[in-house]
């Protein structure tokens, strides 16, 4: 069989569908990986020969001067074009496995894709569009519910779905009648603990850009030494790392963690029992600069903050060298679950993460880690985490990495071998649709272009 994986964002950092492309093809399907282009793929995907990489065109800015409602029209028409140019117009696809969000303009589009060319339509729902969309219009907004409508009315075109939670199967089953498979997302092998000596390797290596990573002489780190003897040891008087990924967005509201290192800072100054802080924050989004500018005016002088943009083989490994991630993420729908913590989780790294109603299906509070409803209760337990750091570590942040190894056990292979793989054998005793003429397909194209004109009116 061959299988077209879409996600209508950076293929690069859409590591779910990465991880669907290499998953089928590991089980010997043909696989087009189609979305657009930015980040670089792992190398594992880029370097697999069952693996064919489509990148989108990107709808450039549209003027200003447009209303915002024809903007997203144009827009959404822009995207339709570009996507169904990238399919393989003149080859078959057996079925597509689309991520939505962004479910409009995708899964109309890629319905009436499935309709001409006879191909299965499948779908990995991670979020609903429609609770995005509404942090910035309102529920109520006409747009909103539009959306929603679109989004359940080909969602449930699908031959089989697929949702990253328990609590969002139930949602599918129970308010859009779509009969889902929960597919918990999985670390990856390549998240994992790493040697004292590989953390030592890669301070080294980003103290070239980053100088308050580096140490007292050449051979040594803000974290490690290298004794004698050649070996490499953690020092006694290390500084405490955190780690945070984020989008830089509104749904992320980083200033909790600003004010959180902002109380701690004040008890830094006052005492010598709390540790220097490193605070290491990877992401892109649009808010980035802003934030940037708030942690220069906060003059922080026990806290030190960098922003590097990672390789997808050096971002596990900075994960495994913190001694605590912070998860800001919270979800729209309040259904779906950070893929940070659970990167994190493989490393063996405890969590701190924003409480939301799914989030227990993944950070279980004082067991793997701890959840934190404001900036007050983040302080609360930096505070705690870093009081006497390293010297006297506290016995329940040994126990959460104890617990953690459990999660580990079950990875991303195996757990998509025993969750999605039946599913795509069972597609093998359905027949398709057949294969339209190609010219239908142009008028398919006009009718998915009128489904967006109640927009307009």
């Amino acid at each position: 069989m061959r299988v077209g994986v879409v996600v209508l964002g950076d293929v690069g950092r859409s590591p779910r569908m990465c991880y669907h492309a290499l998953s089928l093809a590991h089980n010997g399907y043909e696989v087009d990986l189609i979305g657009y282009s930015g980040s670089d793929p792992p190398d594992q995907v880029k370097d697999n020969k069952n693996i064919s990489i489509r990148y989108v065109p990107k709808v450039e800015n549209l003027p200003n001067f447009l209303p915002k409602l024809l903007k997203y029209l144009l827009k959404a028409i822009l995207q339709s074009f570009y996507l169904l140019l990238s399919m393989p117009l003149f080859s078959y696809l057996d079925c597509i496995l689309v991520q939505t969000p962004p479910g409009v303009p995708t899964l109309p589009v890629l319905y009436c894709y499935c309709l001409v060319k006879g191909s299965r339509l499948l779908v990995d729902f991670h979020n609903y569009s429609h609770t995005i969309l509404s942090m910035n219009c309102g529920s109520s907004h006409p747009l909103v519910r539009f959306t929603y409508f679109l989004e359940k009315l080909f969602g449930q075109q699908a031959i089989a779905s697929f949702c990253v939670t328990e609590a969002m199967k139930r949602d599918l089953e129970e308010n859009w009648d779509i009969q889902a498979t929960a597919l918990h997302d999985r670390p990856a092998e390549k998240f994992r603990p790493i040697t004292t000596e590989e953390k030592h390797d890669l301070m080294l290596r980003l103290s070239v850009d980053y100088p308050c990573l580096a140490g007292e002489d050449p051979s040594s780190t803000i974290l490690t030494k290298q004794l004698q003897d050649g070996s490499i040891q953690l020092l006694e008087n290390r500084p405490g790392l955190i780690v945070s990924s984020t989008s830089w967005t509104e749904d992320e509201d980083f200033s909790i963690l600003l004010s959180a290192l902002h109380r701690y800072e004040r008890c830094a100054a006052e005492s010598t029992n709390y540790a220097k802080l490193i605070c290491i924050i990877t992401g892109k989004g649009d808010l980035k600069e802003f934030y940037l500018n708030k942690i220069k005016e906060m003059d922080f002088k026990h806290v030190e903050f960098i922003t590097p943009w990672l390789t997808a083989e050096d971002y596990p490994l900075v994960l495994s060298s913190a001694d605590l991630g912070v998860s800001l993420h919270t979800s729209s729908s309040g259904l779906d679950l950070p893929m940070k913590v659970v990167d994190m989780f493989g490393c063996g790294l405890p969590v701190a993460a924003i409480g939301f109603p799914a989030i227990g299906e993944l950070v279980k509070n004082e067991e793997n880690g701890e959840v934190f409803k404001n900036d007050e209760e983040l302080y609360s337990i930096v505070n705690n985490w870093f009081k006497d750091f390293p010297n006297k570590p506290n016995p329940k942040h040994e126990l959460y990495r104890k617990n953690l190894s459990s999660f580990r056990k079950s990875g991303w292979t195996e757990n998509w071998n025993n969750k999605a793989l039946p599913v795509f054998k069972r597609l093998k005793g359905i027949p398709s649709g057949g294969e339209f003429p190609i010219f239908l397909f142009f008028l398919a194209l006009l009718c998915v272009f009128a489904a967006y004109l109640p927009t307009v009116v």
